[in-house]
């Protein structure tokens, strides 16, 4: 496993849910403390790995359904770490003159991205905090043009968003800044149906930098509040739109322990 550089404002004593992430992925933008909670979490649910892998076909499944629906500008909430398949990758391959633009709060998962975007003038990434919309949005407006829709991005990113910051509001004040025909796209774990498993894992993610906090599919669906959700609803990940044969025999859709849907702005 490669290291990661140090930068002034990142805490490696504490794991950090987009470098944990990135070892799930097979990365090696992660610190020891990030392996060692990873290496935790595996313990309680084995299947993570495949499940984040799981998460990130959805967000390539997700983009292409954007494009196909006339969509040529993507904000990528709490992008995280680049990984293959980022969404300009995706999204270029499908529409040469789509625009992207990553926002996430860890500087290392934004250095690394500014490195691999360095060449590509179709995407830009902001170091910000999703929860401060006002701030994020100054920022994307300077490279997408508002007046045409946006496809949102939360993939993996409202679990970390406690009650207390009211994840509802956040994403309102996304939807009331983009045009009819916009999609906002959310992925979010979920303790249903994972037993003990579920609430092991929200205690082993409350002593890192970003607490864990499940959500039930009713609570998922109302994310959705003033947009349209497209079918097939809100689902365990692998069940959303899933591409012809890539459906895993004999693995339950809901080990996957994360909910996944796609709303459309009225």
């Amino acid at each position: 496993m490669g290291r990661v550089e140090q930068h002034e404002d990142v805490e490696p004593e504490r794991p950090s849910a987009a470098r944990v992430y990135d070892y799930y992925l097979g990365g090696s933008h992660n610190f020891a403390v990030d392996r060692a909670m990873a290496e935790q979490a595996i313990r309680i649910l084995p299947e993570l790995p495949a499940n984040m892998r799981a998460n990130r076909a959805f967000l390539r499944r997700a983009v292409r359904y954007m494009i196909s629906q006339g969509v040529r500008q993507f904000l990528d909430l709490g992008s995280g770490i680049p990984t293959v398949g980022n969404v300009h990758e995706v999204a270029l391959r499908e529409a040469p003159d789509a625009r992207v633009v990553y926002v996430d709060n860890d500087p290392v998962a934004v250095a690394h991205s500014q490195s691999i975007l360095e060449q590509v003038d179709a995407a830009t990434v902001v170091q910000a905090d999703i929860t401060d919309a006002d701030a994020v949005l100054g920022h994307a407006r300077s490279h997408l043009d508002f007046t045409r829709p946006v496809g949102v991005l939360m993939v993996a990113l409202l679990h970390f968003v406690p009650e207390s910051a009211d994840p509802a509001g956040v994403v309102a004040r996304y939807r009331d800044a983009v045009v009819p025909g916009s999609f906002l796209a959310i992925s979010h774990g979920t303790a249903d149906e994972q037993g003990e498993r579920g609430r092991a894992m929200e205690a082993l993610y409350s002593r890192s930098a970003n607490p864990l906090v499940s959500r039930d599919r009713a609570a998922v669906e109302r994310l959705f509040d003033g947009f349209e959700i497209v079918e097939p609803g809100v689902v365990f990940v692998p069940l959303w739109r899933p591409e012809p044969g890539t459906l895993p025999s004999g693995t339950p859709p809901e080990r996957t322990a994360t909910y996944a849907g796609v709303g459309r702005v009225r």
